[in-house]
């Protein structure tokens, strides 16, 4: 039997989570100013004095081969886009947290998965702290997820949550969400730095100690991170972002952080009335609105983990009023654009520097690897002169200070996805070209961003 041996205060730092003993102006662990607020703190002991924490229960340390690595078997979630991204399936005793905007499609997928887990694997208990029962009823009716097994519970004190978890002994476990949950040995209010932590805390531990695979449902910040302490993302196995407008038809799903899989992967889901739908071919959806003969914009091919994906790169450069101009963009870094927008003005005499630059990616998929330069330069420099690109032709490349274009990886999916999407031309660094199988594609072969604006532009 635990109990409070005594109670102290700490200040905490409301957006990351650093601890300090008195008030500071300024946190020390992330630089914002007015941040830190005082808060209990309770320190648990057990009746012989120890700390009440751990995941092991107790258990001696053993010889590194002596441990059992027949691990449980992952179950799937009825969503292949979310099994790719979780690393093939939800692995028992993991601990899961799914971030996102308010109305992006969290609860729904969430009920949705609920659902078919308990189809196929057994009782899963489905916990809300924002809605009555009756509401999660009618969302399921909804989106066609009712099963018998599946158990739903309107509570936010954890230790009830517990309870009906070590009574049910379901496979799967969804908080939505953990900013609701409070510890009520814990004088704090819900969603503080104390109460996210140490709730996350004893829900890990619950997880490991029972193997109840775990999902925790998160509200973000207005910059789109996640509300709470970093620490929390530490805790937990897999974090996972939802990205897109809530607005927009289409939704991205990226893990962040993964223990046992991939951080590479993304998924992709519709938003429809029957909630978020699986999309398999995306390279497909992206370019379904893709404007013909249009100066500015190029197909390139990325690389999501494993999966290749062909988006369209759209670039708008015009004369400015004003200086210094702007340079925009949501889906690529500016850094990335300021840099490629200087090797235009050094290597190739582009005069840039009274335009306005705008950058977007249709999808409002986010760029972040180097072999897209390429493409993004060949649009913009197809925007500054007006001039139209080669007809179904794509491009890639990473491009360096000196305005040379290097080679890139895993260049054969790029390919073979360029030519099963009917595109007739792909652009790619010379060096790459060596080994390359025969494909019913033209390959060109560039050394220079001069010889690949050349190729590219007519």
């Amino acid at each position: 039997m635990s109990k409070i041996n005594k109670r102290k205060t700490a200040f905490f730092c409301q957006e990351c989570g650093t601890e300090a003993s008195k008030w500071l102006g300024r946190c020390p662990g992330c630089g914002a100013w007015n941040t830190m607020v005082e808060e209990p703190v309770a320190a648990h002991t057990t009746d012989q004095g120890g700390l009440v924490m751990g995941l092991s229960s107790g258990q001696a340390a053993i010889p590194i081969v002596e441990v059992d690595i027949d691990e449980a078997p992952r179950f799937k979630t009825g969503s292949l886009e979310l099994d790719r991204v979780l690393g093939g399936g939800v692995l028992p005793g993991s601990l899961s947290l799914i971030v996102g905007d308010p109305g992006i499609g969290k609860s729904s997928l969430t009920i949705k998965v609920c659902a078919k887990v308990a189809e196929h694997g057994g009782p899963v208990l489905y916990v809300t702290g924002e809605e009555s029962t009756r509401q999660v009823r009618l969302r399921a009716n909804r989106l066609s997820a009712i099963q018998n097994t599946l158990y739903v519970l309107s509570e936010t004190n954890l230790e009830l949550i517990e309870q009906q978890v070590l009574k049910l002994k379901p496979s799967l476990l969804v908080i939505d969400s953990i900013q609701t949950v409070c510890r009520p040995d814990i004088q704090s209010a819900p969603g503080s730095i104390s109460q996210v932590r140490e709730c996350a805390a004893q829900l890990l531990r619950l997880a490991k100690l029972h193997s109840v695979a775990v999902f925790l449902v998160g509200h973000v910040l207005k910059d789109g991170t996640m509300a709470g302490p970093r620490t929390l993302e530490h805790i937990v196995d897999t974090v996972l972002y939802f990205e897109g407008d809530r607005n927009a038809q289409y939704r991205v799903l990226r893990a962040v952080k993964n223990r046992f899989g991939s951080t590479n992967e993304i998924g992709l889901f519709e938003m429809r009335n029957e909630g978020l739908i699986d999309v398999p071919d995306a390279s497909k959806i992206f370019l379904s609105e893709r404007p013909m003969d249009v100066p500015g914009s190029i197909v390139v091919p990325t690389m999501e983990g494993t999966r290749p994906l062909l988006v369209e790169v759209q670039a708008l450069v015009s004369a400015s009023p004003f200086m210094p101009p702007r340079r925009t963009s949501d889906c690529v870094d500016i850094k990335r654009i300021q840099l490629l927008l200087a090797v235009l003005e050094k290597r190739i005499g582009m005069l840039l520097g009274t335009s306005d630059v705008y950058v977007k990616v249709a999808g409002s998929i986010k760029i972040d690897e180097p072999a897209a330069d390429l493409g993004i330069i060949v649009a913009l420099a197809s925007s500054f002169h007006n001039r139209k690109t080669l007809d179904s032709t794509v491009v890639l490349g990473e491009v360096g200070l000196a305005g040379e274009v290097r080679a890139i990886t895993q260049i054969e999916a790029r390919i073979r996805e360029s030519e099963r999407m009917g595109f007739k031309h792909i652009i790619v660094p010379k060096n790459n070209l060596k080994g390359l199988p025969a494909v019913d594609i033209d390959i060109i072969g560039v050394e220079t961003v001069a010889e690949g604006l050349a190729a590219a532009l007519r």
